[in-house]
């Protein structure tokens, strides 16, 4: 197992091993020792067959559990620590909106939640960070929509709301899991568009699980294939796609190529 590095800014994944049911007869081995260096402010995707265990890494660095073996670090820190002071951003498939909250409520409902917690001492937002639930709503598109509840929102708006929330505690990290994979084809790739934007402006660190593999291409510096559980980093590669890019990037000989090599290697992964 590599050792971590205590200093190093990004994401340090040494040995990460998770195990479902240890010691007992049904225990089910969901990872293998995985090691991975994310470098601070890459956007990198996760791809692999369903149920290699792309969501259980998601857990472990969001501090929702604990690796049997192996440690995680997070810009040199533990990520308990990171999630207590708010500096972990989650976004899922379902926004997960209070239907009982305006978009602005559900916006800001972390930043409420710290504050309440008496944690608000320990947020010190990046220069250049949005500092108000006013810029974000701007930000992601939803200006105009600011007293408007869930159920008023289409699918992709709600995502928009999910994202800018994430943001508001400024996180070192953003974890998302399959956020696009609701929405119907034109929003997904829309959202993607503005993912992307967003991404490009604040440079956060970004680890994405999808299971399309050209939103993964498009939005990446770097796709991380993981084999069949249990899972293990089969393939890394990296993305050299020039950036800002854009409806052309897809239609792109590099882009198509890129897409069909981890398609064919995806295939081999799910016969081992």
């Amino acid at each position: 197992m590599n050792a971590v590095q205590p200093n190093r800014r990004g994401i340090s994944i040494a040995g990460v091993q998770v195990t479902y049911g240890l010691g007992s007869p049904q225990a089910v081995q969901a990872l293998a020792p995985i090691d991975l260096e994310v470098a601070e402010g890459a956007f990198v995707s996760l791809v692999g067959p369903s149920g290699c265990g792309k969501s259980t890494l998601l857990k472990v660095l969001a501090d929702l559990m604990s690796p049997t073996q192996g440690q995680v670090l997070i810009d040199g820190a533990q990520p308990s620590t990171l999630r207590k002071a708010g500096r972990i951003g989650l976004v899922f498939q379902q926004a997960n909106l209070m239907p009982w909250l305006t978009v602005e409520k559900n916006i800001n409902l972390l930043k409420d939640l710290v504050a309440a917690k008496g944690a608000g001492a320990a947020l010190v937002p990046d220069q250049g960070t949005p500092q108000s639930v006013e810029q974000l709503i701007e930000i992601v598109g939803l200006k105009g929509f600011e007293k408007k509840r869930p159920h008023q929102l289409s699918g992709g708006m709600q995502q928009r709301a999910a994202l800018a929330r994430a943001l508001t505690l400024d996180p070192s990290i953003l974890l998302m899991d399959e956020p696009f994979a609701a929405l119907d084809e034109i929003t997904r790739d829309r959202m993607a568009f503005e993912l992307m934007r967003i991404w490009q402006q604040y440079q956060k660190t970004v680890i994405f699980v999808t299971h399309s593999l050209a939103e993964a291409v498009f939005l990446s510096d770097q796709v991380v294939l993981m084999s069949a559980r249990p899972g293990r980093i089969h393939k890394i590669y990296n993305i050299d796609l020039p950036r800002p890019r854009n409806e052309d990037t897809r239609l792109s000989d590099e882009f198509i190529r890129l897409v069909s090599e981890i398609n064919r290697e995806l295939y081999k992964v799910m016969l081992l």
